[in-house]
């Protein structure tokens, strides 16, 4: 039996009628042909692409799309980000040493308030730099989550909703239940005002505006607007985002090496 000393060429298979007989070596590389080609149709099939590029990176890259699912599974049609599935990412990211800061790519219509903070707080509280992007748009609850990045993108094209906490199912019509979503919106409402440069003032402003959305109050605010009122950081896209969590990281190792 040959023994093969070349890496860059396949073993022989085996015959699954005999295991101890080696195929010859044309019938095993038929093999692998066609399980490539298998591997190239399904890539086309699920993404429209004959390879999926891939590196190795100190960068995470983590997506927010859709409607942010909490204690509720939401219809399957629905496109979800579940926060049991963000929450350990979270944390394996902030454990992983190999790992040294997070891109966050946000395109979401909002969801549950309780989620989303959850989700907000653990990216605020990590020690390793982050940066966020808003893509399309980052409504409702989504404006929590972008602001809670060490710093934050929007394209110009992006839009973010800003509007009152709003309840759903049966609600018991006594005074508590008002004063409890009360105090859940002043959470938001704090969350925010401490993680970007919006003013107070302004943020309830927009909050309660009248007249802007259809069927509802609040505002819907566009991407130089949600910088101009300090909500966002600055314009940019993907190398911006990318070049400017770069530079945190490159702070962050500085700030640690000072500190040993």
């Amino acid at each position: 039996m040959l023994v093969n000393d070349n890496p860059t060429i396949e073993p022989p298979g085996t015959n699954p009628e005999n295991p101890k007989e080696p195929l010859p070596q044309t019938e095993h590389s038929k093999r692998m042909v066609k399980a490539k080609k298998v591997d190239t149709l399904d890539n086309i099939q699920e993404l429209g692409a004959t390879e999926i590029p891939t590196a190795k990176t100190n960068i995470h890259v983590m997506t927010i799309i859709g409607q942010v699912e909490g204690h509720m599974v939401l219809p399957p049609q629905n496109k979800t980000t579940k926060y049991e599935h963000v929450m350990p990412q979270l944390v394996a990211i902030e454990q992983n040493p190999e790992i040294e800061g997070l891109l966050l790519l946000l395109n979401t219509v909002g969801g549950d308030v309780e989620a989303g903070l959850a989700i907000a707080e653990m990216i605020a509280s990590m020690s390793k730099p982050s940066v966020s992007i808003v893509l399309g748009g980052g409504h409702s609850i989504g404006v929590p989550i972008a602001v809670s990045a060490t710093y934050s993108f929007i394209v110009e094209s992006a839009t973010m909703t800003i509007h009152p906490i709003r309840l759903t199912g049966l609600v018991i019509g006594a005074p508590s239940s008002f004063d409890y979503l009360e105090k859940m919106q002043d959470r938001v409402n704090k969350f925010v005002s401490d993680h970007s440069s919006i003013s107070e003032k302004k943020w309830k402003e927009l909050l309660f505006k009248m007249g802007e959305l259809s069927r509802d109050i609040g505002t819907s605010v566009a991407g130089k607007d949600a910088v101009r009122y300090g909500l966002i950081n600055e314009i940019g896209g993907l190398s911006q985002a990318q070049n400017k969590l770069n530079e945190l990281i490159k702070a962050n190792k500085e700030t640690k090496g000072l500190k040993q």
